[in-house]
């Protein structure tokens, strides 16, 4: 295709959005390798020719949030020379590499219109999980690229943005599936089913995101990955297919697209890309470094405990945490004012330790193959919110590890919109005690569910 006279944008692979005005302008989270999360996650499309050549001819990169499906390191290599832009989070950790790497980098300041090109335009906004929203304003069509994230106080500034246009269309991860941690196991060695995979059908969900934040369209987005190690393929039986995503969306008043489209925004025409669907054998851990009969060395269990220890929040969530590698246990004991909760991992040591040294402890967890064990007062077969919070985006991506730090941390999050930073945090405090008082996903939830659901998109 000629994109010569083209003003548009396309969605391809699990993340990457192209935005053109006359020619490739803007990429998203492109995702190329092949292998993210220690070789857990592959690409389940093809990603075509033509939208390759557009994603290493586009001038500006944007980066979502840290997690290797969304920056590929492999492919930043190759963009040395571009201008990357960043959402503009507390402790700044992904501008610091990327500066001293040789990038060149542009923190966008939140909720601020920046032009990138005489049609196209970018705003973004930022949240206390480190994941992010990006708007894209393309000849006054708006583009709602909220990908992986969920509303941590930014919906309702987005809602009042997207009021403003007659054109909008929501790109967002939809699923059933185990996007996050889901490799759960009670102590008699049997799976727990993962919560999510029980939200059917797909396409109610879709409608309710859609009527939420008011677009007039939606395309699914960043929902596009595969498991291929064989100790994390088991996770497959739970991705959502794409024929799901229609299931139950009967609104008429709002339009539901296939994934992998060209939208033209001069007229509005859209199109299907049909990138070809990757068949993937499954991997050997081994190839990724994996042995799971190695031990844990002396230095190891020292390296381990610093790292935990420094989270110092934990103390008041987390009694003990059990590494099991190699079939041998060791305790990192974080609390000694009485059992309160614990958790026991079991995981093979080459990625405990470099999930430990470079302080990616969350790429551990969502490759899901480390098998996750709670014990105690748990709301939920979850890490949330006790533990991956503190651990993998206030202390790793924040920068936030000490208990003062994680209030300086939430305070300045809190300053850029104080009202609806506080309703939001009454509102996942009250769901909590809500959902613990009445049992998770018993009948007497649904009512609260509802009426929640309901005064929400109200």
């Amino acid at each position: 295709m000629d994109y010569g006279n083209f003003v548009g944008f396309e969605t391809i692979g699990n993340a990457t959005l192209i935005a053109y005005d006359n020619k490739p302008i803007l990429v998203t989270d492109p995702w190329l390798s092949g292998h993210a999360f220690f070789g857990s996650f592959g690409n389940s499309h093809e990603i075509p020719k033509a939208q390759r050549k557009s994603i290493f001819e586009s001038p500006f990169v944007w980066l979502s949030h840290g997690h290797p499906d969304h920056i590929d390191a492999l492919v930043l290599e190759k963009l040395h020379g571009k201008q990357i832009l960043l959402p503009d989070h507390v402790g700044n950790r992904i501008r610091d590499e990327l500066i001293e790497q040789g990038f060149r980098v542009q923190v966008l300041k939140n909720c601020q219109w920046v032009g990138l090109s005489k049609r196209v335009r970018v705003l973004c906004l930022s949240d206390y999980f480190q994941d992010a929203v990006l708007l894209i304003d393309i000849n006054g069509r708006l583009v709602i690229n909220i990908n992986d994230a969920a509303d941590r106080a930014w919906g309702g500034t987005l809602k009042k943005i997207v009021r403003k246009y007659d054109k909008s269309y929501l790109l967002k991860f939809f699923g059933t599936g185990v996007g996050d941690m889901a490799n759960f196991f009670d102590e008699f060695g049997k799976r727990v089913v993962p919560p999510s995979v029980k939200k059917k059908p797909l396409g109610r969900q879709i409608e309710f995101y859609t009527q939420l934040y008011g677009a007039t369209d939606t395309i699914p987005f960043s929902s596009f990955h595969t498991y291929q190690r064989t100790d994390s393929c088991w996770a497959n039986e739970y991705r959502s297919t794409i024929d799901e995503l229609y299931d139950g969306f009967t609104d008429t008043k709002y339009k539901l697209h296939k994934p992998f489209a060209r939208v033209n925004c001069s007229d509005d025409n859209l199109e299907n890309i049909r990138p070809q669907q990757l068949e993937r054998t499954p991997l050997d851990p081994i190839e990724f470094g994996d042995d799971w009969s190695q031990h844990l060395e002396s230095k190891d269990n020292k390296k381990i405990e610093t790292y935990f220890h420094a989270i110092e929040s934990l103390v008041d969530h987390i009694s003990f945490i059990n590494f099991v590698v190699g079939g041998k246990t060791t305790t990192i004991e974080l609390s000694k004012k009485g059992f309160k909760r614990g958790i026991t991992f079991e995981t093979p040591r080459a990625s405990l330790i470099n999930a430990i040294e470079n302080e990616v402890f969350d790429d551990l967890l969502i490759g899901n193959f480390t098998k996750t064990i709670l014990h105690g007062d748990w709301d939920l077969p979850s890490l949330h919110p006790y533990f991956t919070p503190y651990v993998a985006r206030y202390s790793d991506n924040g920068r936030a590890k000490s208990k003062k730090e994680v209030a300086a941390y939430f305070e300045i999050y809190k300053a850029r919109a104080p009202f609806a930073f506080m309703l939001h945090r009454f509102e996942r405090e009250s769901e909590r005690r809500i959902r613990k008082f009445v049992g998770a996903n018993t009948a007497a939830l649904q009512i609260p569910k509802k009426l929640y659901l309901f005064l929400k998109r109200a």
